[in-house]
């Protein structure tokens, strides 16, 4: 017989916006370095996390509620 987990709904979003929150701020580091540290990145994860991972992260969470500023 196997038991389910089961976690309030707040939990896990506050679970969710860390995690999010913890790799925006990943991204956001690592691109820093790269411009203003000449910190060797890949020219397509330059591009991807300019022009769509850190922008989707921010609505993420904002969605949940958190703040990425």
């Amino acid at each position: 017989m196997s038991k389910k987990l089961e976690i309030p709904y707040e939990v896990a979003d506050g679970i969710t916006l860390a995690t999010l929150q913890d790799h925006l701020e990943y991204l956001e580091q690592e691109l820093k370095d790269h411009v203003e540290n000449g910190k060797w990145m890949h020219p397509e994860d330059v591009l991807k996390s300019r022009g769509e991972y850190i922008p989707a992260l921010k609505v993420l969470v904002k969605f949940f509620g958190g703040d990425y500023e």
